[in-house]
C-alpha cells in the first residue's frame, strides 16, 4: 500500500510544517503570556524541557537523515551492480551457439533501454511505471528460454554456463533494484519527527512567553534550518520525484558502450555525466 506523504509534494509537505511551526509557537507564546510568572523557577524548568525536546528533535532529525541517506546509497549502488550485470551478460552472450548470440544481444538492447526508462519514471506515472515493468519480467522470461536452449545445445557446459551464471546474477540484482527503490523511512518515523517539531516550536514559544519576551531572529533561523533538514531528508527518500534523484548515469554509459561495439548496430544514448567502468 502506498504510504500517505510518498504521494504529496516535498516543497509543500515542508510548507505546511514551516507554517504549523509558526503557528504552534505563537499558540505557546501566547499561553506563556497568559501564565507569565516572575517566579525563576518557572522559567528555569520551561527552558530545560526545551533544552530536552531541542535534543530529542536533533537526535531524531539525525537518526532519520541516516536512514534516508543510507537508502539512496543502496539505490545508487543497486543501479551500478545491475548495469556490471546487463554488461557481463551482453559479452558473455558471445559464448552461446551460433544463431542465438544476435537474437540473445539483441533482446539484451531492448531490455537495457527498458531498464532504464523505467528507472526515470516519474513516481506520479505509476501506470507506465508498472507496463515498463511488466515488460522487463517478459523479457527476463524469454532470456531465461534461451538459455535453457542453450544449455541443451551447447556441448560445453563451460561456456553456457558463463552466461547462465551472468543471466541469473541478472534477474537478481534487477529485483535487488526494484526493492531498493521501493523502500522508505517508515512513515510512522516521519509523523512523530513532525510531530515533535511541532510541539518543540510550541515550546519555545511558551517560554519565550513566560519570560515576557518574543522569540529572538536567532530562533527562527533555527526553524528555517530545521525545515530545510526535513526537506532533505523527505527528498533523498523518494528515487521517483523531488530534486534528487538516483543517478542513472552508469545504465546510460553502459547502452552508449554497446552502441559502439563493433559489429552491432544501435541507436547512441545521449552521453552520460559521468563515465563507467566497462563491463566485463
Amino acid at each position: 500500500m502506498r504510504e500517505i506523504m510518498y504521494s504529496q509534494s516535498s516543497a509543500l509537505i515542508v510548507l505546511g510544517l514551516f507554517i504549523f511551526m509558526l503557528l504552534a509557537m505563537e499558540i505557546g507564546f501566547r499561553s506563556g503570556r497568559r501564565k507569565q510568572a516572575s517566579v525563576a523557577e518557572a522559567i528555569t524548568q520551561a527552558n530545560s524541557v526545551l533544552v530536552s525536546m531541542l535534543g530529542l528533535l536533533a537526535l531524531l532529525l539525525a537518526f532519520t537523515f541516516s536512514a534516508a541517506l543510507q537508502r539512496y546509497e543502496d539505490r545508487s549502488q543497486t543501479v551500478v551492480a545491475e548495469a556490471n550485470a546487463i554488461g557481463t551478460t551482453y559479452l558473455r552472450a558471445r559464448l552461446l551457439p551460433g544463431g542465438m548470440q544476435d537474437d540473445v544481444q539483441a533482446l539484451l538492447r531492448q531490455y537495457l533501454d527498458v531498464r532504464i526508462q523505467e528507472g526515470l519514471v516519474d513516481a506520479t506515472d505509476p501506470e507506465l511505471h508498472e507496463s515498463l515493468l511488466h515488460q522487463a519480467k517478459l523479457m527476463e522470461a524469454q532470456l531465461w528460454n534461451h538459455a535453457v536452449r542453450a544449455a541443451e545445445l551447447d556441448k560445453s557446459v563451460v561456456t553456457s554456463g558463463l552466461f547462465i551464471q551472468s543471466l541469473n546474477e541478472l534477474i537478481d540484482t534487477s529485483s535487488t533494484r526494484n526493492a531498493a527503490l521501493n523502500r522508505q523511512v517508515p512513515e510512522i518515523v516521519l509523523f512523530l519527527m513532525i510531530a515533535t517539531i511541532v510541539l518543540t516550536t510550541a515550546t519555545l514559544g511558551y517560554a519565550s512567553g513566560i519570560a515576557g519576551h518574543r522569540v529572538t531572529l536567532a530562533a527562527f533561523v533555527l526553524l528555517i534550518l530545521i525545515a530545510l533538514v526535513v526537506y532533505l531528508i523527505i527528498d533523498l527518500d523518494r528515487p521517483r520525484r523531488g530534486v534528487i534523484q538516483v543517478s542513472h548515469d552508469s545504465m546510460l554509459s553502459l547502452q552508449q558502450t554497446i552502441g559502439t561495439l563493433p559489429g552491432h548496430i544501435t541507436q547512441p544514448a545521449s552521453p552520460p555525466g559521468a563515465p563507467q567502468a566497462s563491463p566485463r
